[in-house]
């Protein structure tokens, strides 16, 4: 096809050059043309791009179909129940309460009742009305916290100064202030636009320690004493691993890493910024208990706990074995399901590890239970959680709080654009480039983020208010309801069926489905001693060894 350019190139300028011996304005055209006829040139000259080459002109049309494409799809094509990861009937929703607007729905679902995997929660003939419910609350802190937080059933999950824009961070924290609820600070340090507003912080140390580490890159507890004192600091979390990439590590894109935000996180500005997958202050089971209390003590005995997405079900059998060894249990533990969110994650990781929120979630109970630690520790669901009913089922499956990153970067405005990871956010939510930001105007955003927390924890107040309940906490999986094929409903009680407390701390009485776990759960390490099956030959041995690279790792620990 080049050379169907090259006779057009050539046929071009013939005509140009006759046009203008008659009639000289004609010159004009070249404005035009002579920069079409160099950009084709330099198609069929390039080696890089075949289809260029081969179709020069036409061949970049190819490049902006592609960018126009996820635009053209969400605004033309989809309807209210396509798009991902988040479809436009939740998306509309998030945007309508936090503006205020009329948010009911006319005509009737527009979700098949029918397909497999559909939800309901059961309601009661005794529904009471929305305002008999009691406040939706709950305090955090265990048997050795000395200033526990009563924190609201809805916040703000892990959004990090960087990832996010300074006017972004500024309007959730507004947001917080206004609403009454708590922020995550995600792991990228405790920011001033973090405190200018005087929103509740969770404070998350990830495994970079940015904003308590020292110039080597370690954990220092000076720093970490210092601004864990600040009031506006309520709760510590640890980060193990976040449901979109766990295993992995944050990423901060270099275009992202502004001066101001390598100063706050201790590291250099314009270059990508990768946190270990692993923590490098502790080592063992007993050593991240250990860090739980020690960050306990050098907080003044503020809620301290950790977030982990479930991978081998094992190590958290061992975590709670651990647990019952030293005595020492977090205040809380973040639940982030596989289906997380995140600015940057390799596609691997995004769709392929990690156990989604649901079933993580009943395992964590059904382990705290079965190890009777439930009472002392709350647990925090994170992932996709966007309405009322998100909030309802994640508290009955076992939850005791819910936060939502996805849901207020919506209330701040963000379009579903999906280029979260190349700092060239539209709506100025995740980027660092202050001609884009400067588009969102902090008191106006905050106020949308204050509004959508509040009507979302009132449609929960609704739910539940229809079932009988006067609070979260008295919600259980006997209350929703799963279509599992077209013919069978199952309740969340009959799917994640409940343990007896203090059932697995004695091996002999556990359920089948924990033996294999229990057996491979070292308390004294993270992996597994043995990576144990299960064979139909009596002969087999069930203990197969792990690798030696394993061996040579679990030595090393």
């Amino acid at each position: 096809m080049y050379i169907g350019f090259l006779v057009f190139a050539g046929t071009s300028l013939l005509l140009l050059a006759v046009g203008w011996w008659f009639w000289p304005p004609v010159a004009w055209a070249a404005v035009l043309i002579v920069p079409l006829l160099a950009l084709g040139t330099y198609d069929v000259l390039q080696t890089r791009h075949s289809i260029r080459r081969n179709f020069p002109l036409l061949g970049r049309a190819r490049w902006l179909m592609e960018t126009l494409r996820p635009f053209m799809r969400q605004y033309f094509v989809e309807s209210d129940t396509d798009g991902v990861p988040i479809n436009r009937m939740f998306r509309s929703i998030v945007y309508q309460r936090a503006k205020g607007e009329l948010e009911t729905v006319p005509f009737g679902t527009r979700v098949d009742v029918y397909r497999h995997g559909y939800e309901w929660i059961g309601h009661s003939v005794a529904a009471i009305r929305a305002s008999d419910v009691l406040d939706l609350r709950v305090d955090v802190g265990g048997p050795d916290c000395r200033q526990p937080y009563r924190a609201s059933i809805f916040n703000i999950s892990a959004l990090s100064f960087g990832a996010l824009s300074p006017n972004a961070i500024l309007a959730l924290n507004h947001g917080a202030a206004l609403g009454g609820f708590a922020q995550n600070t995600g792991e990228g340090g405790l920011a001033p636009c973090l405190l200018e507003h005087g929103g509740d912080l969770v404070w998350q140390i990830g495994t970079g320690y940015f904003g308590c580490r020292d110039a080597r890159g370690r954990f220092s507890g000076e720093l970490f004493e210092e601004k864990a004192a600040w009031p506006a600091v309520r709760m510590i979390e640890i980060k193990l691993s976040q449901g979109a990439k766990p295993g992995h590590g944050g990423i901060l894109p270099a275009e992202k890493n502004t001066p101001e935000i390598a100063a706050i996180r201790g590291v250099e500005p314009g270059t990508v910024v990768e946190s270990p997958p692993a923590h490098s202050v502790f080592d063992s089971l007993l050593g991240l208990l250990e860090f739980v209390a020690r960050l306990r003590e050098l907080s003044g005995g503020k809620p301290v706990g950790f977030k982990l997405a479930v991978g081998r079900k094992s190590e958290f059998v061992a975590i709670c074995k651990a647990m019952v060894a030293s005595g020492i249990v977090p205040d809380f533990i973040t639940v982030d399901g596989g289906e997380g969110g995140t600015g940057a994650a390799p596609l691997e990781y995004a769709n392929s590890v990690g156990m989604p929120l649901r079933e993580a979630l009943a395992f964590v109970d059904d382990c705290l239970t079965g190890f009777d630690l439930r009472s002392s520790i709350r647990v925090i669901a994170s992932g996709k959680i966007l309405t009322g009913f998100h909030l309802v089922k994640n508290l009955a499956v076992g939850a005791d709080l819910c936060s939502s990153a996805r849901g207020m970067m919506f209330a701040l405005g963000c379009v579903h654009s999906l280029i979260c990871n190349t700092n060239r956010c539209p709506s100025g939510v995740a980027t660092q480039d202050p001609r884009l930001y400067r588009g969102l105007v902090v008191a106006d955003k905050a106020q949308r983020v204050a509004q959508f927390q509040a009507k979302t924890v009132h449609a929960t107040a609704e739910l539940i208010a229809s079932a009988g309940l006067f609070h979260t906490s008295e919600l259980n999986r006997t209350h929703i309801y799963r279509r599992v094929t077209q013919s069978e409903i199952r309740r969340y009680d009959r799917i994640y069926p409940y343990l007896t407390a203090g059932v697995l701390r004695d091996p002999a009485k556990a359920p089948e489905a924990f033996a294999v776990h229990l057996e491979e759960a070292d308390p004294e390490r993270f992996m597994p001693r043995h990576c144990l099956t299960r064979s139909e030959d009596p002969r087999g041995d069930p203990h197969l060894p792990c690798t030696m690279r394993q061996y040579d790792r679990v030595s090393h620990l």
